[in-house]
This record gives structure tokens, C-alpha cells and sequence, in this order.
């Protein structure tokens, strides 16, 4: 997994003369041995005679003893000299310069110098590639320097595996989704090495630690990963030739995380941390004018604390904490790190060191620290700062009653206006996305806030506020309503409060318009809020809760306007930002218009992860969001066929008391009913759900609803009604309603112009289906040529739609099938191979080329060698 270049760099050298060398460097367990291995297939199957060896210390000992086994019969050792020639002689005449052998060598470093010199002689007569591996740190043993040096041996650095690698291994490891934050967390402890990810696997799966709900894995929420005996008996080994000066500092940094190296430069001192740097046990950072030392790879913090007595932990902590406050603590992030050491060392520290760790540790969205920090000041020492903050971390962590009632004594504590807008803020987004309460009760609270905030700039605010849970709550009319007036330029950057505002107005807007189906405007106001919010973190300001809603409107707004692959990166890429992907309740607030985005795309394993994430990441809560994510998992999971897991999906929606139930919801339902066969009863759903929706003046979500009534047979019905909803909506709107009217008059050219439209807008599965409506239109009319091109996009198309089975897709797999022959050379001509260069290569005539290509292009309605190309997927260099 993840190593396709360095693949392709050992087929280059096993393929360029020159080289008769493959070194792979790396560290332990990541990978060095499986790659060589996959090199050592790929030699064998280009019918290279293959062999291999591993170096050991005890093989060491004895002359050639790791490679005894490898030298032919007649070589006599007693006489080095002479033998070396023998050896050389005999394996240069068993192997050919164009088959020679390639030769494995584990460990390469441990290897003997008699060994490495017969290697080296091998490789230069040409008898022998070595392959070899070797520790990185080893890098400079005589053996590596021996048979590496020189131009014709290829060096590879193997790295560690990036996020996306290990994400894309553990979802194919474990067969299914995995939840983001799993994949954070187990990317960020293994360090990506393959080795260490795979026993941490391992050991969270032994432990019931990682747990799959039918939909997604995810891991306990729990400080510390299991640890597999295997896992730390490696990194035992790794440790055990520490000298006891040293471990004193790898103890220190397992604790502390990360420590100034101006601390340590007098205990243990500099030479030790040198010693341990070049070993690799430790590296050293510089951050800003400070330069810090940490373990080098993360595992070590898991397994050395379990080998410090208490009493010595303690007292280093204690040290430490003592050191850095003589020190000052003058940089910001040293109230974290001596409120961690004081609370570890000692069980309590200072309340206002530690709210203001809290603050630091909310600004890096650490919410477990901030609860750890915050529930160490003792209760009367709690003031208003910490009661807010609290309450909004423990909504952040999925307990909004706790929030609610921390919330509620903050607010006893607001007696300034700011203070009171601030908590009336909190709690109305705790009541709305964590705990899921009505209309009413939300505005209410708002209300309530308004007799203590009196300036025109604190009102603004509170009607903001409100907008945003209308908009929420599905009345996004009401929400524009009160969004009336709102200034259009952007307040000063120094407005910390205004930017921070108007950017949540900018946002409500934005999404309320998308579900108006008013895209365009939509795009607009959202990629004004999303450029400030961006802004604001580049000049220092955090990573602020509005950039999430900025971020979540745009995707819906680009979703909604036909920009659908514009949308998924956007929102793929935020998502996976190191820097500054959301968390929490924010981070659902994104996965949900990713998943719409997937859904409506007609991607829907893709929209099923998502969902599912959702779902799994507001259990047991009621928040606002669940009932759509549940609605979205089942439709998913009915387009792919799999009826169990969407009635599944339907049971807990229906047990579900939420305060608020919206149109788009029974899309779940609808595809449930097409699933099993029923379509009358879908589209009796959908056309109760689209009034519904029309009422309500959801117009982006009554689309959907008459879309599907389109795509199950009655697009007369509701092609008008489209056709009225594109006037004042955006290109995606108005190419449903192009494919509702050419469904409705059977207009075959019309079809084939929406299918490329969708195609172009990145909606696969609306691409596919409008194809495969031509094909059957063209099959009927006698137009075989046009109904096989047809059918073929359509079959194209259908390819990228995750496994989607829908009505309008069965034409698709019409089109008449190619032999083996026809495919062949079909594939050699979309390469750009002339007929007489396939004939010479297949060894036939070019006029049975011709003949069988004429029959390709028959079968696939295209007329020569481009369309060809572009049907076959094929794309030029």
C-alpha cells in the first residue's frame, strides 16, 4: 500500500542496464521487507531467476555464512582468493545478462565482509541485482558502503505511510469505513509505520477497543491505545542498549511530550540528547525561537511510562514544572505544558494556570484537555470564563444536558451584556445541535438574552443567531427575512466580534439560499464567508466555529448550483486538513452536505461512509442533524441493494422523538420501497414528501423528491413543476427539469444532451441514467449504431456510481458485449497502435485488424479511433 513509486523505480533499474542495485532504507517495520518482497515477485514474473538470504549478527560470525547456501557446488573457501574467482566464474555462467539473478538480501547492514565482497564482485560481472534492505540508522556500515556505493545502485528512502495511505489501508484491512477520527488517532500513534499500525489494529480489536456498528469502525474514546505484547517487545528492544543517563531523558520526554532543550542542556545535558538524536530515539524542532526536544516516534510515550515507579514520575514532573516557572513560562503555550506538569506531578494546580491552559488547549480544538484542565479548578474557584467555556466543551463532547446546566449557571454569573450574549450564543447552539429541542424553546432562550443586550452591535448578533437556528430548523424564508439589511461589506479585520458575526450572517445566508434553490447567490455569499474565515486564521485568530458553517454552506451552494466534484474536494479537503480540519459538532456540520453532495452525485458507498459517520458521531443525542443522516444512510444503502441495512437504517429513524422532521427525509424511504420492488409505493412517498416541500418553500429538497418521481416513471407529472422551479434556480436545477421534459416527450437527442450536462457537473448516476433512457429510445426506433453508443456512456457512467441499481440503469447493460479477440485490440488501438503494428504484435493479418476493429465500433456506436478512445477511457498521454 502506498508504494507504487518506489515499485516503479525498482522496475526501471531491473530494466536499465546500468544498474545492478536496489537498496531499500528505512526504519524498522516500515515496510522494507514487504516491498523487497513485492520487487522479488515482480523479478520472477519478467523470468529473472530469484533467490534470497537474511543477514544476521550470529551469520556474521562466520565467513559467507549468510549467503552459504546460494554459492554453487565446486567452490572451495579454504583458498579465499581462488575460491571468490570459482564463485564468480560459475554464477556468471549460470545466469544470462538478460535473466541474471536477483538476489534478496534481508538486513543487508548485518552482512559479513567476506560476504559483501563476493556480493559486490557478483554484481559487477553482471551475474547479480542485489536487493537489499537496511536500517536507516545503519546506513553506514561497511557491508551498505560496500555493495551500495556508485551510481549503479539505487538508494530508496521508504517513508512512513502518509494519512491518506492510512486510511486507504485500514479501510481495505478492515473491510468497511472507518470513522476520521479513528484514523487520526491511529495515523498519529503508529507514526505511519505499516508494523505499528498493523498490532495496534490488532490489539484494539483483542480488547473490543475497535468496534464496527454495521456501518463504520470507530474506536473507545479512551487516553491510551492497547498495546500489543509484540508491538512492545520491538519497542522494547529498540531501547534496551540505553545507557541510564539516557532513558532518564527518554522517560522525560515520554512524559512531558515535548521539553526545551535550554532545559536540558544542564540535566541530563547536551552530549545526551546528541547521542540520543543520532541514534534516532529523539529529534529536536525548532518552533519559533525555541528549540524542543521529543521522542522520535510516538509509540515510545506508550510503552516507557509503564517502566517509571510513581514516585520518580512525580518527582520529574515536579522538576520540570519547577524549571519552567523559574524559567518565566514567557511563551503562550508554556501555561499548557506547566498546568499538565503541575496536575501530573502534584494533582492540583493554580485555577487561573489552568483556565488558562483551557483557553490554549480550546484554541487547538483539544477538547479532552480542556475538560481535564477546567475540572481541576475546584468548584468555587470557578468563575465565568470557566463556566463557559466548560459548558461549551461539554457540548462539543457530545453531553448537552451536562452543557446545559453548566451553561445555565454561567448565565447567573453574566452580568455584563458581551457576558450574556456570549452564554445565550452557547447555549442556543448546544439546545440546536446537541440537543435537538423545538423551535420554541430555542428562540425563547434567545429572546431571553435581548432584555440584558442593549447595543445596536449585541442585538445584530442575537438576531443572527436566530436566522441561523431558523435556517436550521427548516424555515430558511424566515431565516433570509431576518437576515434583511445585513451590511454588505465586510466589517475591519481588528472586529474581531463583527468579522465573527457577519461571517455567521454571510453563512446562514448562504445555506438558506441553497435550500431556496437560489445557488447562485448562495456561491456568492459563502465564498465570502469561507475567504474571511480563512483570513482570520492566517493572521493568528484560531480556527473559528463559523468556518465550519462557511465551509458547509459552500459545499451545499456549489453542490446545488451543478459544481458536485468542485463541492467534494472542497469539503475533502477541509476534512482531512492537519492544520485545520474541524472537530466535534463542526466536523459534522461538514460531513453532512459532504454526503448530500455524495448522494445526489449518485455516489453512494461514498454517501453511505459519510452518513454513517454522522449517525455514529450524534448517538444517543437527538441533535438536528441525525434524522437526515439516517434518511441519507438508508437511501444509500437501498441504491446499493442492500435492504437490510436501509430498513435498518429506517427503524431508527422512526424511533427517533426529534423536534423536527423535514421532506427530504423520505428519500430513505422512498429507495427502501424501490428496493424491494414496490415503486408505486416510492412514488406515492415522494409526491406527499415534494408537497410537503413546496409548502414549506424547501425548493432545493422538493428538486430531489420530483427528480426521483421523474426517475420512477411519471416525469409528465412533474416536468412542469420543474420546468417553473429552473426559472429562478441554478444550471443543476434546470438540468433536472431538461430530463424530466425529455423523459416525459421520449425526445432521444434531449437525453443525450442532459446525459452530457450531468456528466460535465460530476452527477454520474443522473449521467448514466438519461443515457441508458436514449439507448432504450433508440433501440426502439431501429437505431442500433446510436442505441449501442448510448448504452455504452450509459455503462461507462454507471461504472463510477459506487454500485448504484436503480430502473433507469437496466438498458445500460444492453450493450452487446466484446470478445476476448475484439478486446484486445480495441485496447491496443485506444493506445494509439496502428493496425499494422497490432497485426505484427498479435501475429495476424491487417486486414483481420480492420475487419475486427469495424466490428468493435459497431458494437460501441462510435466511428473511428478517438471516440474510441474516449469510450474506452482511455486518455492521452
Amino acid at each position: 500500500m502506498g508504494r507504487d513509486t518506489e515499485l516503479k523505480a525498482f522496475e526501471a533499474a531491473l530494466d536499465e542496464t546500468g544498474y545492478h542495485g536496489f537498496l531499500i532504507f528505512g526504519e524498522p517495520g516500515v515496510g522494507k521487507t514487504r516491498l523487497a518482497e513485492e520487487c522479488l515477485a515482480v523479478a520472477a514474473q519478467r523470468g529473472h531467476a530469484v533467490a534470497r538470504a537474511v543477514a544476521t549478527c550470529a551469520a556474521a560470525e562466520i565467513p559467507l555464512g549468510a549467503i552459504a547456501h546460494l554459492l554453487p557446488d565446486g567452490v572451495d573457501l579454504s583458498d579465499p582468493v581462488a575460491g571468490f574467482a570459482t564463485a564468480v566464474r560459475l554464477m556468471s555462467r549460470a545466469y544470462s545478462a538478460t535473466a541474471n539473478l536477483v538476489l534478496l538480501i534481508d538486513d543487508l547492514h548485518l552482512l559479513d565482509t567476506a560476504s559483501a565482497l563476493l556480493l559486490r564482485q557478483l554484481m559487477e560481472t553482471g551475474a547479480v541485482f542485489l536487493m537489499g534492505t537496511v536500517r536507516s540508522d545503519a546506513s553506514s556500515e561497511e557491508s551498505v558502503a560496500t555493495l551500495g556505493r556508485g551510481d549503479a545502485v539505487h538508494h530508496a528512502d521508504l517513508a512512513p505511510l502518509t494519512w491518506r495511505q492510512v486510511h486507504e489501508l485500514l479501510q481495505h484491512g478492515l473491510a468497511g469505513h472507518v470513522h476520521r477520527e479513528t484514523v487520526d488517532r491511529l495515523h498519529a500513534a503508529s507514526g505511519g509505520n505499516p508494523l505499528y499500525l498493523r498490532e495496534l489494529v490488532r490489539g484494539a480489536l483483542a480488547e473490543g477497543r475497535l468496534t464496527n456498528d454495521g456501518e463504520i469502525w470507530q474506536l473507545a474514546t479512551t487516553e491510551f491505545l492497547p498495546v500489543t505484547r509484540r508491538l512492545t517487545d520491538l519497542i522494547r528492544r529498540r531501547l534496551a542498549t540505553v545507557a541510564p543517563c539516557s532513558r532518564r531523558l527518554l522517560d522525560l520526554l515520554a512524559l512531558c511530550g515535548s521539553v526545551s532543550v535550554a532545559d536540558l542542556e544542564s540535566n541530563p545535558g547536551t552530549d545526551v540528547l546528541d547521542e540520543l538524536e543520532r541514534a534516532e530515539l529523539v529529534t529536536v524542532v525548532r518552533e519559533g525561537r525555541r528549540t524542543y526536544a521529543r521522542l522520535a516516534h510516538p509509540l515510545y510515550a506508550e510503552v516507557l511510562p509503564a517502566g517509571i515507579p510513581e514516585g520518580r514520575r512525580r518527582e520529574m514532573l515536579r522538576e520540570l514544572a519547577d524549571r519552567l516557572e523559574q524559567t518565566g513560562a514567557r511563551r503562550r503555550e508554556d501555561a499548557m505544558r506547566l498546568a499538565s506538569y503541575r496536575l501530573a506531578g502534584t494533582g492540583t494546580a493554580d485555577p487561573a494556570l489552568l483556565l488558562q491552559a483551557a483557553q490554549l488547549a480550546a484554541y487547538g480544538d483539544d477538547h479532552a484537555r480542556v475538560l481535564d484542565f477546567l475540572q481541576a479548578i475546584p468548584e468555587n474557584a470557578r468563575t465565568f470564563p470557566a463556566l463557559l467555556l466548560l459548558g461549551r466543551t461539554l457540548s462539543e463532547l457530545g453531553r448537552p444536558q451536562e452543557a446545559e446546566a453548566m451553561l445555565c449557571r454561567a448565565d447567573r454569573w453574566a452580568t455584563t451584556e458581551s457576558r450574556a450574549l456570549a452564554v445565550a450564543l452557547a447555549r442556543t447552539r448546544n439546545l440546536i445541535w446537541a440537543r435537538g429541542v423545538t423551535r420554541e424553546e430555542a428562540v425563547a432562550t434567545n429572546d431571553a438574552a435581548r432584555d440584558r443586550v442593549t447595543s445596536a452591535a449585541g442585538r445584530w448578533a442575537l438576531r443572527v443567531n436566530e436566522a441561523n437556528m431558523l435556517s436550521s430548523l427548516g424555515h430558511h424564508s424566515e431565516s433570509i427575512d431576518l437576515l434583511d439589511g445585513m451590511p454588505d461589506g465586510e466589517p475591519p479585520a481588528g472586529d474581531i466580534a463583527g468579522v465573527a458575526t457577519w461571517t455567521a450572517a454571510a453563512a446562514t445566508r448562504a445555506s438558506a439560499l441553497s435550500f431556496l434553490a437560489r445557488s447562485e447567490e448562495a456561491v456568492h455569499w459563502a465564498e465570502r464567508a469561507v475567504t474571511l474565515c480563512v483570513e482570520a486564521r492566517a493572521a493568528g485568530r484560531g480556527h473559528a466555529p463559523q468556518e465550519a458553517a462557511a465551509l458547509s454552506a459552500l459545499v451545499l451552494a456549489l453542490t446545488e448550483s451543478g459544481r458536485l466534484e468542485e463541492a467534494r474536494v472542497t469539503a475533502e479537503r477541509a476534512y482531512t486538513d492537519p492544520g485545520a480540519a474541524p472537530t466535534g459538532w463542526q466536523r459534522t456540520l461538514l460531513v453532512f452536505p459532504l454526503a448530500r453532495n455524495a448522494l445526489m452525485a449518485g455516489r453512494p458507498a461514498s454517501a453511505r461512509r459519510w452518513y454513517a459517520e454522522i449517525v455514529r458521531d450524534t448517538r444517543p443525542q437527538a441533535v438536528i442533524l441525525r434524522p437526515l443522516a439516517l434518511a441519507g444512510l438508508a437511501a444509500a444503502a437501498a441504491l446499493q441493494g442492500d435492504v437490510r441495512a436501509a430498513k435498518a437504517a429506517l427503524a431508527e429513524h422512526a424511533g427517533m422523538a426529534a423536534p423536527v422532521h423535514v421532506p427530504e427525509e423520505r428519500l430513505g424511504e422512498a429507495w427502501t420501497h424501490v428496493a424491494l420492488g414496490d415503486q408505486e409505493a416510492a412514488r406515492t412517498v415522494l409526491r406527499a414528501a415534494a408537497a410537503e416541500a413546496r409548502e414549506r418553500e424547501q425548493f432545493s429538497s422538493e428538486t430531489m423528491l420530483l427528480t426521483d418521481l421523474a426517475r420512477l416513471g411519471v416525469a409528465a407529472e412533474v416536468a412542469g413543476r420543474l420546468a417553473e422551479l429552473a426559472r429562478t434556480a441554478g444550471p443543476f436545477t434546470a438540468a433536472r427539469a431538461r430530463l424530466a421534459a425529455a423523459l416525459a416527450a421520449g425526445d432521444r437527442d434531449g437525453l443525450t444532451a442532459v446525459a452530457a450536462d450531468f456528466d460535465r457537473m460530476g452527477a454520474n448516476l443522473l449521467a448514466a441514467e438519461a443515457a441508458s433512457a436514449a439507448a432504450e429510445l433508440w433501440r426502439r426506433s431501429g437505431n442500433p449504431r446510436q442505441a449501442t453508443a448510448a448504452a455504452a456512456r450509459a455503462a461507462a457512467g454507471a461504472a463510477l456510481c459506487e454500485g448504484a441499481c436503480t430502473p433507469m440503469l437496466q438498458a445500460a447493460d444492453a450493450a452487446v458485449p466484446l470478445t476476448a479477440r475484439e478486446r484486445e485490440i480495441a485496447a491496443l488501438a485506444a493506445e494509439g497502435m496502428f493496425s499494422k503494428d497490432i497485426a505484427a504484435k498479435l501475429t495476424i493479418s491487417v486486414r483481420t485488424v480492420d475487419n475486427h476493429l469495424q466490428r468493435v465500433y459497431a458494437k460501441l456506436g462510435v466511428t473511428n479511433r478517438r471516440e474510441l478512445t474516449g469510450r474506452l477511457g482511455h486518455k492521452p498521454d
